[in-house]
């Protein structure tokens, strides 16, 4: 959809971004099966398809926010907002909105991925917290003993990118809860001169925290749906967890 606005050919899907579409798809298409030789009177296989086609437009919305945010940054030249004609600026406030929905993106995509994964493999989460977050399903496959393999590997995928998972989250943390997470850099900047013009944040760097962001998403939900095919129940007698256990 933001290609088509910005003028730009659509996307043609690759790499990890593919697989993890395609076995995203895959896993849809399973549970819809299910519903339909086996009636789904209690409605989960029908829960976990929503909640499946829901994660492909979320990964969708956040490989989106993504390419805006790289399209209007190449329009910002200026070091400083108030060397930015009003035009610039324009594009900089474009490019910030992107940037902020991306960021925040990644961590939502995570949780509803978390929801899926509990709700999946029957973890339970919730007797351990209320409000739980993807990690904390990742700490409560440890507690449950199960499916170990697949916490292994995800939270492989998790250290792998840690710096720049970090970064995020205290960007995603300042926006929700303290200030404008662009703003951040300028509070430090009027503490070290309150008449020095306000260097912009490094943005190129904040897109790349953001692309590896992206890619920690697509391994994620690679390795969660790619795990949850191959241990695909035979049978529709095992309601909506997959019972398989590997210790």
């Amino acid at each position: 959809m933001l290609r088509n606005l910005l003028g730009e050919p659509p996307r043609v899907n690759s790499g990890v971004l593919a697989e993890a579409m395609d076995h995203m798809a895959r896993a849809a298409s399973l549970l819809r099966k299910e519903m339909s030789a086996h009636e789904d009177q209690s409605h989960d296989f029908r829960k976990l398809e929503i909640w499946t086609r829901g994660l492909v437009s979320s990964l969708d919305e956040l490989e989106q926010s993504l390419f805006a945010a790289r399209h209007f940054r190449r329009s910002v030249k200026a070091g400083t907002v108030d060397d930015m004609s009003v035009e610039e600026q324009g594009e900089y406030a474009r490019y910030v909105y992107f940037y902020k929905n991306g960021f925040i993106r990644v961590f939502s995509l995570l949780d509803k991925l978390g929801t899926v994964l509990n709700t999946m493999y029957g973890l339970n989460t919730t007797q351990t917290k209320a409000h739980f977050s993807y990690f904390t399903v990742l700490r409560q496959f440890r507690l449950v003993g199960e499916h170990l393999p697949l916490a292994d590997e995800l939270d492989r995928i998790k250290d792998a990118y840690r710096d720049p998972l970090q970064n995020l989250r205290k960007r995603r943390n300042a926006e929700i809860h303290y200030m404008n997470a662009e703003m951040q850099d300028d509070l430090w900047q009027r503490h070290q001169g309150l008449h020095n013009k306000i260097q912009l944040e490094d943005l190129d760097g904040h897109l790349q925290d953001l692309q590896q962001g992206l890619e920690l998403v697509c391994k994620s939900l690679l390795a969660s749906y790619r795990y949850s095919l191959k241990h695909w129940p035979t049978s529709g007698s095992s309601g909506n967890k997959i019972k398989t256990s590997s210790r």
